[in-house]
């Protein structure tokens, strides 16, 4: 197979389906930003909130829950910052490329002087400067999609990212876990974060726009971008509400994931809990994430896909609150990944099928992932109360159940997309 269109023509709808070698390199470099998340997300950060909480005056929850959602905050305005930036890139090596490169270097930087925090002061502002740049590079690389995909192509391509996503979950978790120390497990998911954008970023060549086709600029035009109205485009306002519903439930269910393992489940080893019940799920959601994208593509629908993963994966939720042992976390952590699996590659690309406009691809594509930030903005200030104060860990997962059961029935609410 060949790849899509000429260097230069980067306003044009692709219609050339892309290769293997293509999409195999942005997929990798998809994974090692992940990795440079969730090797903190899943283990790195809760461990510091548990060094650094004595003598704070905070508990470890609640820490760990200032941390996660003042990076979150940050994610926000940077993906659809950097999206809109990279549209307007009339740079020699194209749109998206020097976003990539700036991004993935800061994310590892920033990764390193994580590593090196004494208190959660420093720990929160290096928290928010690993989620600046990484969003820089995460913005471009989702860009690149319909940037070079043609559409009927999109759920596979999306199926091969989602499955990178999830190995960079793995991987981040599974480096994390093995270096050794805090600060090992930092560098580590920074190298990684760092090696695995090369292969794309030197192997592909990226689309060029030409500065003629670049708008004027106008500060108050560039910000009032920012603004898609859900009137004029109300498909993008729908599919914007069931992915961050369906994101929001799974941030509830994994925030204290390593803390529900310790003090609810009895776990021995909560954070070689954590890692099991993420290669479980990994492991499920590899066999449905490709295979989901692809179905979904040759049927030329998305909305039922979206609608029974959501579903099952409220249905996973809901056993953690009634059955929790560890077999329990065992059997949910499996039905979530079939569920996700599904759910993560049809949804990508249902969410490029209803994009208003080339010109605008990355900063649109920035205000749909605020559905992946601003879940975990919302997601510690429903929990942490919920844990303490209003029936724990059985509540906190019916609540994310009924969250998520309620984002996959709504996807019925889009009109232009079957």
């Amino acid at each position: 197979m060949t790849t899509a269109g000429p260097p230069d023509d980067a306003l044009a709808e692709p219609v050339e389906r892309v290769g293997r070698g293509w999409t195999a390199a942005l997929s990798l470099a998809n994974g090692a930003i992940w990795v440079g998340w969730f090797g903190p997300l899943q283990i790195l950060l809760a461990a510091q909130a548990e060094d650094f909480a004595p003598g704070s005056g905070m508990s470890k929850e609640t820490m760990l829950a200032w941390v996660t959602a003042a990076g979150a905050v940050v994610s926000l305005a940077a993906n659809p910052l950097f999206g809109a930036l990279s549209d307007r890139t009339t740079s020699a090596r194209g749109r998206r490329t020097p976003w990539i490169v700036a991004g993935a270097a800061g994310g590892a930087v920033s990764l390193l002087l994580l590593a090196g925090a004494r208190g959660p002061g420093t720990m929160l502002a290096g928290w928010c400067l690993v989620q600046l740049t990484l969003n820089a590079a995460f913005a471009a690389v989702t860009a690149a999609v319909p940037d070079r995909v043609p559409r009927l192509q999109r759920g596979a391509v999306g199926g091969w990212l989602g499955a990178a996503q999830i190995l960079g979950v793995v991987g981040g978790t599974g480096l994390a876990t093995a270096a050794g120390g805090t600060g090992a497990g930092y560098a580590a998911c920074a190298a990684f974060t760092l090696l695995g954008v090369a292969p794309y970023v030197l192997g592909h060549p990226d689309l060029r726009l030409a500065p003629a086709e670049r708008p004027p600029w106008s500060r108050r035009g560039f910000l009032a971008g920012f603004l898609v109205s859900p009137r004029r485009h109300p498909d993008l306002g729908w599919a914007w509400l069931t992915r961050f519903l369906i994101n929001l439930s799974n941030s509830l269910v994994l925030l204290y994931l390593l803390y529900y393992l310790r003090d609810r489940v009895g776990y021995h080893d909560p954070e070689q809990g954590v890692l099991i019940l993420t290669a479980v799920n990994g492991l499920t959601l590899l066999g449905t994430v490709v295979a989901g994208g692809l179905w979904s593509d040759r049927v030329g629908r998305r909305k039922p896909f979206v609608l029974w993963s959501g579903v099952l994966m409220a249905v996973a939720t809901a056993a953690l609150s009634a059955w929790q042992t560890w077999p329990g976390a065992i059997v949910a952590a499996a039905v979530l990944g079939v569920g996700f699996g599904v759910f993560t590659s049809v949804d990508f690309a249902l969410m490029t099928d209803v994009l208003p406009a080339a010109l605008d691809r990355g900063k649109d594509l920035g205000v749909i992932n605020i559905a992946n930030a601003l879940p975990q903005v919302a997601a510690p200030a429903l929990a942490a109360p919920i844990v303490t104060y209003l029936g724990g860990y059985r509540v906190l997962y019916l609540v994310s159940a009924a969250v998520g059961l309620a984002g996959a029935v709504l996807v019925r609410r889009i009109r232009g997309v079957d």
